[in-house]
């Protein structure tokens, strides 16, 4: 009687298994097909001149050498700057504090709450900050103007444009991972909190010794795709430089300034050489993140 309940057993895993295979199969087409396939036609373009032929590096240095692309290097390092500096702390802050409030009413109203504003498109969010920066109609009008910001203009100076790009990829974009970091705490063993709690340990010596540490992988994994998409930085500049009339520019970002060599100048090799480079800038640092912060050592 025993043999056909191990033949049973021995099916249910051998299906298991297949079913495993089936799922990686239809993740590894998507990523060909929109990961790795795109990437390949970039860089054919990126080494490829006007007239189709090999063209080395030279669509690279064409781009360094464009008077517009150190200051758009530099206007995107500026931002991801802040930007995950915002997130790192905010972020991880917010969780921390969600985590203490605990499944009371008001913990599950401010889940919910911080992850609306993720429910936007891009596009949208922008277009509500644009109304919300303007002086003349935005309903937080009389803060700004007690800032000393009369104008949409004073506004979107281009100082400050660091500053509000931060602030609009943190409306948009903090939300969700608010939601994933608490999740992440709630994984923390009981005992070992409650260890640290007799051990006299306060809630912010908890934090930052116990949890915050046992956090470190999920904060890396935030910290490359928060990089990786902030070096794509496009909708925002390019949004805001229609409605302020060129204050921001068309160049402002790396991506912008792509865009621009591609449909402006109608020189493809130069655009799909900058989504190279930063192709290339993504891949260093998430490795440097990755083998620094020993991300996938077993805990």
């Amino acid at each position: 009687m025993s043999a056909p309940v191990a033949g049973r057993q021995w099916s249910g895993r051998q299906w298991s298994g297949r079913a495993g295979y089936g799922f990686v199969a239809a993740y590894l087409l998507l990523l060909v097909a929109f990961g790795v396939v795109p990437t390949g036609y970039a860089i054919s373009f990126a080494v490829t001149d006007a007239g189709g032929g090999f063209a080395g590096f030279t669509n690279f240095v064409t781009a360094a050498r464009d008077f517009r692309f150190a200051a758009a290097a530099g206007h995107v390092a500026l931002y991801l700057v802040c930007w995950l500096a915002a997130l790192v702390v905010f972020v991880v802050g917010l969780a921390l504090l969600l985590y203490r409030i605990g499944a009371r009413t008001t913990g599950k109203a401010l889940r919910f709450l911080y992850y609306v504003p993720g429910a936007l498109a891009g596009a949208a969010s922008v277009l509500v900050w644009l109304f919300m920066l303007d002086p003349a109609v935005s309903p937080a009008g009389f803060l700004l103007r007690g800032l000393g910001f009369d104008t949409f203009g004073q506004v979107v100076a281009l100082e400050h444009l660091p500053v509000l790009f931060t602030l609009i990829a943190f409306w948009t974009g903090a939300g969700g991972w608010i939601v994933v970091l608490y999740g992440a705490l709630n994984t923390i063993s009981p005992d070992i909190l409650e260890a640290a709690r007799i051990d006299g340990a306060g809630a912010w010596h908890t934090a930052w010794r116990i949890q915050i540490p046992l956090l470190r992988k999920w904060i890396v994994y935030m910290v490359i795709l928060a990089f990786a998409g902030g070096t794509q930085l496009f909708v925002e500049p390019q949004l805001l430089s229609q409605a302020s009339v060129g204050v921001a520019g068309r160049d402002y970002s790396l991506n912008q300034l792509s865009y621009d060599f591609a449909f402006q100048n109608n020189d493809v090799g130069t655009a799909a050489a900058i989504s190279v480079e930063l192709l290339l800038v993504g891949l260093v640092v998430a490795a440097v993140f990755v083998t620094r912060s020993r991300f996938f050592d077993a805990d």
